[in-house]
């Protein structure tokens, strides 16, 4: 038997283990990511992690999967372009790089679509044709996976969902510098955002009269509100929640899935997200495929260092 180690690069940490072709996982580790020091860094990071987990292995290993932060092309594994959270890191050829700092080979992607095919494989979406995941969080994110793995796309930049238009955040500016996506109103901060532009609004009861407003500090304050009663933190959730809802079943109208897997921090927000989540996306679904679940994720943080192995054993299947 060989092994793969699956490593989870994010802005705040690489996370990884030791993966067996059957998917169970060992050996776990997890070291910051140096996102402020550039590439050569974060490369550095990644394989001290690697040889400290492959160290457990009684086993070859086989290589390393990774999925990363950013617009990764598979292919080529090259970063094509990220955000400020990791400096630099636009134009890093992380998977040669990674190989010459380990001496084993590698496969990466984008580690949305490397939890997506970890979920597709053994996780929520096991067994189904095809599958549809939605990563709600920080950002808005997902993919699509059928038999042949996840959609890549012509410039690698497959599901980015979190920027469809959506009605509900007309005129609110977006990261990637449009107005109007869905990330600006569904997403973690998004939500909470909207909590304080209502709580803070002249004519909301008690609003504070200096412009100064502390409370709540986080999104899952805004949940814990709405949950206990509070209206306006119940209006943000439910807002986030249903233009997510209505986004997806339009994804669910096109591309037809065998189910939907929603993962990310806002999946654990409980009935006050998920109610009206699951009212919108079913008051837009088409009755022909009516039938599609929508359903949480079940693998946790091993999603991810679950389908980069794959990414590895696919790979020496194909060899």
């Amino acid at each position: 038997m060989t092994l793969a180690v699956g490593l989870d690069l994010g802005g705040t940490k690489i996370a990884g283990g030791l993966v067996s072709p059957s998917g169970s996982v060992s050996a776990t580790a997890s070291v910051p990511t140096p996102a402020d020091d550039g590439p050569a860094a974060i490369i550095t990071a990644a394989a001290q992690l690697v040889a400290a987990i492959a160290g457990h292995a009684r086993e070859p290993v086989a290589g390393i999967g990774i999925g990363a932060a950013g617009v990764i092309d598979p292919v080529t594994g090259r970063v094509i372009a990220a955000t400020s959270s990791l400096r630099n890191w636009a134009g890093t050829a992380l998977g040669s790089d990674l190989q010459a700092a380990t001496g084993l080979p590698v496969a990466c992607d984008n580690d949305v679509r490397v939890h997506a095919l970890g979920e597709a494989w053994l996780g929520a979406g096991e067994g189904a044709e095809s599958m549809l995941l939605i990563a709600a969080g920080t950002g808005i994110g997902g993919a699509y996976v059928t038999g042949d793995g996840p959609t890549i796309g012509a410039h690698a930049a497959a599901g980015h969902f979190g920027h469809i238009p959506s009605p509900e955040a007309a005129g609110l500016p977006c990261t990637c510098g449009r107005t109007g996506h869905l990330e600006v109103i569904a997403s973690g901060p998004a939500i909470l955002q909207a909590y304080e532009r209502a709580a803070t609004a002249p004519t909301a009861p008690g609003a504070p009269t200096d412009g100064r407003f502390t409370y709540p500090s986080t999104t899952q304050d805004v949940v814990r509100l709405a949950a206990e009663g509070d209206a306006t933190a119940a209006e943000a959730v439910a807002a986030g929640a249903g233009a997510l809802g209505r986004a997806v079943a339009g994804l669910v109208n096109s591309l037809d899935p065998s189910l939907v897997v929603v993962t990310g921090g806002m999946a654990d927000a409980g009935p006050t997200w998920w109610n009206p989540l699951h009212a919108a996306f079913d008051d837009e679904l088409m009755d022909i495929v009516r039938d599609c679940p929508l359903r949480p994720a079940t693998l946790g943080s091993n999603a991810a260092l679950i389908g980069a192995a794959k990414l590895v054993f696919d790979e020496r299947a194909r060899s």
